[in-house]
């Protein structure tokens, strides 16, 4: 294991040295984003088709950027891989004391509740409960995060269904805002309906990503149904009026 991690960092280390790779020696943090987050979803992907080669592979081409990121840093006198390795060794063993210390936690929740209280001994809140959290989150899981944050001082609703009476009242602001015909303000109020839809979400501790990319998948499966079954009949979508594209639709809907 060992072995095989320090061939991979030696590796790096070649791809980035005068007689490396071109693209590779001119990469940096910034130039580098992209790959990281497309890794991470793809990971994402793999895990959720449920297919451990894809996983294996994905982890690997994760655990790629975090080498290459590591190189860069110890290029530039900061820090390496192994500097990375022990931030994280000493970062875990302090986050759970009731595995390696004295503390006795018996729930998840209590774990939680443990690690925001040694976030805040670490000063990751700062003055704001709300401090810490990544500017670069997509929108979707900063509002979750967000959301999450206050309601453990007590910013909260009650039942869910006061989340569904917020929703409603969102979106008639939104039919409200559609009759002005002003895009910022429509903008603003889909932004609050989000919010609140995001917030039912927490409230009913489902992860509203996965729920979404659920739907997006499924809705892909469907369409894609739909183009088959209209080919079959010697058509195109485009062919199709809305009607029969309904009525084929709703057929597709009771088998998926």
């Amino acid at each position: 294991m060992s072995k095989k991690f320090d061939d991979l960092v030696k590796i790096m280390e070649t791809l980035r040295s005068e007689k490396g790779c071109p693209w590779d020696r001119v990469q940096t943090h910034d130039t580098l984003k992209r790959y990281l987050l497309e890794e991470a979803y793809e990971l994402i992907e793999a895990i959720e088709n449920k297919k451990p080669e894809a996983i294996k592979e994905e982890l690997g081409d994760l655990l790629l950027q975090i080498v290459f990121h590591s190189q860069i840093a110890k290029e530039e006198g900061n820090f390496d891989i192994d500097d990375v390795i022990q931030t994280i060794i000493q970062k875990m063993i302090g986050r759970h004391p009731h595995v390696f210390g004295e503390a006795d936690f018996k729930t998840p929740e209590e774990v939680l509740n443990q690690w925001d209280e040694r976030k805040k001994e670490e000063g990751k809140f700062g003055s704001s409960i709300l401090e810490g959290i990544p500017l670069a989150l997509p929108a979707l899981l900063k509002a979750y995060k967000i959301q999450s944050r206050v309601s453990k001082v007590g910013f909260d609703w009650e039942t869910p269904q006061g989340v569904i009476e917020k929703i409603k009242e969102e979106l008639r602001e939104v039919e409200e805002a559609i009759k002005t015909g002003e895009k910022d303000r429509i903008e603003e109020e889909i932004g609050d309906l989000l919010f609140s839809i995001v917030n039912l979400s927490r409230f009913l501790k489902i992860d509203p990503e996965t729920a979404l990319r659920k739907t997006n998948r499924k809705f892909e499966k469907r369409f894609k149904k739909l183009e088959k079954l209209a080919g079959q009949k010697g058509k195109t979508l485009k062919d199709l009026s809305l009607q029969e594209m309904d009525s084929l639709w709703n057929e597709i809907k009771k088998t998926t």
